[in-house]
């Protein structure tokens, strides 16, 4: 990190955890942000003591000490995480053009914070490009000398992107049904089974009975704009949140819980756009192994096992 004031405005998404808040925040504070948007979830009636852990959550988000314009966006009541992710981001791009987004349980490595900065304004006003990726779980695959990749999947674990392109994000995928009808997942996907797959998802999602998530959501709006995600090269974030108290990945698994490296400057830009699908196709084999598969229909499941082998 250079001396300079931090100008991009860093989102930072938190609720009942902590440990994992204090850990990332004291990340954030080292690069002194000059705008912080701080977006809390409620407590839950139904588990007694939430209500004072939120607080002290809220309390430690809130310990700025340095040059910083702070604004937030704290829940009275519990909104869970769709609504709850929907209406911060909503609210984040209602103030700002540009954020870095994390949530408690991302912890950065300190040069994800330039590389998203580097990348927000190379790539500003290119809707080529939906957003920046801190997250590659796939690493040890890649075969470039660039800094970043390519991506149709992506990740969110710690990411970064513009009002113009939140903006389309299509809560409730209506466009779904004539994409379906017209069989345009085949076009992007090459395997008939991740079609099947995609479709389990988008139809649940569709239709109000998937997941308890928003990231769905953006990924259908990413593919049906043709859009891509510029993936770091190497790991910037340390997922932290595996295990108790965690809303998804409430299973430890060391194949999601790699720690954040630090990237090299400057950036190597991709000599081309061009998508790593062979990226994409290990991301999916484990984004959908066994632990994170509760989250899945039924059928999904079912569509997950055949596809990449998985009970």
């Amino acid at each position: 990190m250079d001396s300079k004031t931090f100008e991009t405005p860093i989102a930072l998404f938190v609720f009942n955890r902590p440990d994992t808040t204090r850990r990332v925040f004291d990340t954030v504070a080292r690069i002194g942000p000059a705008q912080l948007l701080l977006i809390a979830d409620g407590p839950r009636l139904a588990k007694p003591g939430e209500a004072e852990i939120c607080r002290q959550v809220r309390d430690i988000a809130g310990r700025v000490d340095w040059p910083c314009e702070v604004f937030t966006n704290f829940a009275d009541n519990n909104l869970g995480c769709q609504e709850r992710m929907i209406s911060g981001l909503n609210w984040v791009f209602s103030l700002v053009e540009e954020a870095i987004i994390l949530e408690d349980d991302c912890l950065p490595d300190p040069s994800f914070f330039p590389f998203c900065r580097e990348l927000l304004e190379r790539y500003r006003g290119d809707d080529r490009i939906a957003y920046i990726s801190g997250c590659n779980l796939v690493g040890e695959y890649l075969n470039t000398n660039s800094s970043y990749f390519f991506s149709q999947i992506g990740g969110v674990w710690g990411w970064a992107t513009w009002k113009s392109e939140w903006t389309r994000y299509d809560r409730h995928l209506k466009d779904w049904p004539e994409i379906k009808r017209e069989e345009l997942l085949s076009e992007v996907f090459d395997n008939s089974k991740a079609v099947d797959y995609w479709t389990s998802i988008f139809d649940a999602m569709h239709e109000n009975r998937g997941p308890n998530t928003w990231d769905y959501q953006w990924l259908f709006t990413c593919l049906k704009n043709n859009s891509l995600a510029a993936v770091s090269s190497v790991n910037l974030i340390a997922n932290i949140g595996f295990g108790h108290g965690a809303t998804h990945t409430v299973q430890e698994d060391a194949r999601f819980m790699l720690p954040a490296t630090q990237i090299g400057f400057p950036l190597q830009h991709p000599a081309s756009f061009i998508p790593l699908r062979s990226m994409d196709h290990r991301r999916m084999q484990k984004m959908l192994s066994t632990p994170l598969l509760h989250r899945l229909s039924t059928k999904g499941r079912q569509i997950a096992a055949r596809l990449f082998g998985h009970t």
